[in-house]
């Protein structure tokens, strides 16, 4: 019986090794950021921020640098379809509000769901240029301490 006790300590503790590993490794992974979520028609699209910081404003020069990021996920989008936007109440609870090519396209919201025309953004009165614009979802009011960037493409 000596022998079958040593093998369940031996297993007892190569478990507990592994279930200490497992948590060493979790504790270095980033914990995610809220998400954010546009749709238009039955398509839709989500992506975590591309800038975020959870518990200061983020800096106007790193704003700029997000702005300017091209790895982004894109949608296309039929001018006659309504786009939908909606954000983790975590977003909400801040107040988001949508730019569109860097310039605020809507006041600030502390509700999860917002609509917009799709027209709205290829429309040269709102600074669109071309088939594809950029749309943002900033988090904050005052300081800004997130950013979410579409690209909505033209469905023609």
């Amino acid at each position: 019986m000596t022998m079958q006790s040593a093998v369940r300590r031996r297993r007892a503790v190569a478990a507990a090794g592994a279930v200490s590993a497992g948590l060493l490794v979790l504790s270095a992974c980033d914990k995610p950021t809220p998400v954010s979520t546009i749709t238009v028609g039955s398509s839709s699209v989500n992506a975590e921020a591309t800038c975020y910081s959870d518990d200061a404003a983020l800096k106007t020069a790193e704003l700029t640098e997000c702005l300017k990021d091209s790895d982004i996920k894109s949608i296309s989008v039929d001018p006659d379809e309504t786009v939908r936007f909606g954000v983790d109440p975590k977003i909400a609870e801040k107040g988001w509000t949508i730019l569109m090519n860097g310039q605020p396209l809507t006041d600030s919201s502390d509700k999860t769901y917002r609509t917009i025309p799709g027209s709205v953004f290829f429309n040269a009165q709102y600074g669109a240029q071309g088939d594809s614009t950029l749309v943002s979802i900033r988090e904050g009011e005052q300081e800004v301490t997130g950013l979410w960037s579409f690209k909505l493409k033209k469905d023609a």
